[in-house]
């Protein structure tokens, strides 16, 4: 018999080592006993497997405590436990209807030594191979194995349905070279509900925590943890491959899920509801990938997906996760990537989360001044920590592997890199050289970066609003190893341009040109992004100046400049048929603003962009190289003109040209490059197809001869009709 201290310890749920006691063991003498630790049952009997005799009724020492001395056995055996519940009851829900059950506490150690070695070593970048619930099959018993890293909790727990959500069933043994808690839990299932119950280090229960590793998520409010099963390794396509390579055209289509159109019961759409009409309308707009705000799990529809705490999780907002399996599937039939927004720099406060998960800032840095993010009123993860970024850089990978999306964009990298970001002078701790940046996580972002990288095709983009050097530069060459960056400078001094009225622009002429300064520092993309159109922005109608049809009109023709100029694109929903009104989350888009032609324009203007730009490669084959663009006007403020041309370095070329105020101009001379006789116009954004004045240069098959008359600095021009605020492309003929 056990010392009755054990037994206060097992039936208090504060037991350091349940296995020791609960289960088969010997005592000193010799002979075998049989404990049980059963709230709820009524009589408990031990059963032979291989004979299926019961062997012995186990005594009731305590309730819900059952032992017994084991008869003329001195050897370990297989053996199942009889179980009665009081009042006739089950005890559980998903455990075997029949009573027979095998015990817990008969199986070994789950978790292999050299795997649970390489988390703690910091070498383990698919932990979700290991922690989590994982569906698994022991000899003739089909259960779940539960693991969770909790190096300072006293004592962990697995609850669920399968249990009555009581922790005194399932204590799970603890692996100490690893901080990892584990059990396998026999009769449990896909399906089956389960949270963590952990007694902190000084012996105090916490709230319930959900599994961070867990596949799927409760729908909110509820937060329980699902047993899922783990996705099957998924490739890339081998289109897919070339199709996100920088010399590609790739312009993407930003969506959030839950808004876009919302489902047929007027709520979330479900992943088949979305994956039936969101790629095929991509693909019709001409967009070559979609992507995703955050669809990991996350407790507040408020945050955009942005607060997650299910970073291993697709939203059950939209259904079980296989429906989003059929999504990706989708994109792909149709030819479209799909790029998933990543938020590996905070996470939320909520008490299921991650925040304090064993009772110590564990995932989050200790100190607040690195800690906590005032912004957004969220915690930081600790970069410096190998299991953190072991947590972080999986997770990327389960995305690309498991579920086979294109990439990540990764949201806030800013954030991640400086130390005093968006922190007062003495709010914030130097690192060890004493800088502002953030070296643990700036290594971290390269690593992650390194193991993408080894996916063929997949790629990563970032969102990073300062100068820091080297973002979408290799990793070898100190950069940090992104595919792409957004070009968060060209938006937003662009975008001020565009407020000012055309009258005023020739005093902020700069702002359209200056980002050709820098324009190939990076892998660049051109993002008007959601962030553009919430928080009291407007929508991107609502920024354009004058009457309504000057709205339209300078909106079209800032799509067009966007699209002639060099780096990939990317625009939100709503914006590519000019939505008038802010994006509200929990709405629909107004679909019925195309009913007016003034709308129905500026989609199929957005649609012709985008075709324009696959098929010439002139206009994205050197996106992000300086051979790919030659200025043509860069200074004429006074008439408010921009002409440029851009390459392909095998001698295609299209010329563009803007009008960025409402005055026409017939008979304007442009400088175009030699070597070709004729130019057509390819593109024009005042075309009344678009909702324009129809001012343009007909298409006549001669299209507009080269004259030898020189015009900006060239000894050749064509003359050209330019349409008051409006972009147009020329190709050679």
């Amino acid at each position: 018999m056990i010392p009755e201290a054990d037994l206060d310890a097992l039936l208090a749920g504060r037991h350091a080592d349940p296995f020791s006691r609960l289960g088969l063991h010997a005592d000193d003498a010799g002979r075998l006993w049989v404990r049980a630790l059963l709230p709820g049952a009524a009589t408990v009997a031990l059963v032979d497997t291989a004979s299926g005799k019961r062997l012995v009724d186990l005594g009731e020492r305590r309730p819900g405590f059952f032992e017994a001395q084991v008869p003329r056995r001195k050897h370990r055996f297989d053996y199942r436990l009889a179980v009665s519940w009081a009042g006739g009851g089950e005890g559980a829900s998903s455990i075997a209807s029949e009573g027979l059950y095998a015990d817990p506490y008969a199986f070994y150690p789950q978790l292999e030594e050299r795997e649970l070695q390489a988390f703690a070593e910091g070498r383990n970048f698919r932990p979700w191979l290991s922690l989590g619930a994982h569906v698994v099959q022991h000899g003739d018993v089909r259960g779940v194995r539960f693991a969770v890293w909790a190096p300072n909790a006293r004592r962990v727990s697995v609850v669920g349905n399968f249990n009555n959500w009581d922790g005194r069933r399932h204590p799970m043994r603890l692996r100490h070279q690893a901080g990892v808690w584990e059990i396998f839990v026999p009769h449990a299932t896909e399906g089956d509900l389960y949270k963590f119950e952990i007694v902190n280090g000084v012996g105090a229960l916490l709230p319930l925590k959900a599994d961070p590793y867990a596949r799927q998520a409760q729908l909110r409010p509820d937060n329980a943890s699902v047993v899922a099963p783990l996705p099957e390794p998924a490739k890339l396509p081998r289109q897919r491959e070339r199709a996100n390579q920088r010399h590609a055209p790739i312009s993407v289509y930003e969506v959030h899920a839950a808004s876009w159109r919302r489902g047929v019961a007027g709520d979330f759409p479900t992943w088949d509801e979305l994956a039936a009409e969101l790629p095929a309308y991509a693909v019709d707009m001409g967009f070559t990938h979609v992507q995703l705000m955050p669809v990991t799990e996350h407790p507040f529809d408020g945050s955009w997906g942005y607060q997650t705490l299910g970073l291993y999780a697709p939203s059950a907002r939209f259904g079980p996760p296989e429906g989003f399996a059929r999504l990706v599937k989708a994109c792909h039939d149709a030819g479209l990537g799909l790029l998933l927004d990543w938020v590996p720099a905070h996470f939320p406060m909520d008490a299921h989360g991650l925040a304090e998960f064993d009772g110590t800032r564990l995932y989050e840095y200790a100190d607040p001044k690195e800690g906590f993010h005032r912004d957004w009123n969220t915690l930081i993860y600790n970069f410096a920590r190998t299991e953190v970024r072991e947590f972080l850089i999986g997770s990327a990978l389960y995305w690309i592997e498991r579920w086979g999306v294109d990439g990540l964009r990764v949201d806030a990298v800013a954030s991640m890199l400086y130390r005093d970001y968006s922190r007062p002078a003495g709010e914030w701790i130097p690192n060890l050289r004493g800088g502002r940046e953030n070296l643990e996580a700036i290594s971290m972002l390269r690593e992650m970066n390194e193991h993408v990288g080894e996916i063929s095709g997949a790629v990563t983009v970032a969102e990073e609003s300062t100068s820091f050097p080297g973002v979408s530069s290799p990793t070898y060459a100190g950069g940090l190893g992104f595919h792409y960056k957004w070009n968060m400078g060209w938006m937003n001094d662009t975008l001020r341009y565009m407020a000012e009225d055309p009258i005023n622009r020739r005093w902020h002429h700069d702002k359209m040109t200056f980002g050709l300064i820098y324009a190939f520092s990076e892998n660049f993309m051109l993002p008007i992004s959601h962030d553009e159109v919430v928080h009291g922005k407007g929508s991107m109608l609502a920024k354009m100046p004058g009457d309504d049809w000057q709205k339209f009109a300078n909106l079209r023709a800032y799509y067009g400049f966007m699209w002639g100029h060099p780096g990939k694109k990317l625009l939100f929903m709503g914006q590519e048929f000019a939505q008038r009104n802010e994006w509200n989350h929990a709405e629909g888009l107004p679909w019925g603003l195309l009913e007016d032609d003034r709308h129905a324009g500026v989609q199929r203007l957005v649609r012709d962009l985008n075709k324009l730009y696959r098929e010439h490669s002139a206009l994205h084959r050197l996106d992000c190289e300086a051979g790919g663009f030659e200025w043509i006007s860069a200074h004429d403020a006074e008439h408010s003109i921009y002409a440029w041309v851009r390459r392909d370095g095998t001698g295609r070329m299209v010329v563009v040209v803007v009008n960025m105020t409402p005055v026409p101009r017939e008979g304007y001379s442009l400088g175009v490059p030699d070597g070709v006789t004729a130019w057509k116009e390819a593109l024009n954004t005042d075309s009344a197809y678009y909702g324009g004045s129809n001012m343009g240069n007909g298409v006549a098959a001669a299209g507009l001869p080269v004259q030898a008359q020189p015009a900006h600095g060239r000894r050749l021009s064509i003359t050209i009709n330019l349409p008051p605020l409006a972009t147009l492309f020329f190709t050679p003929i």
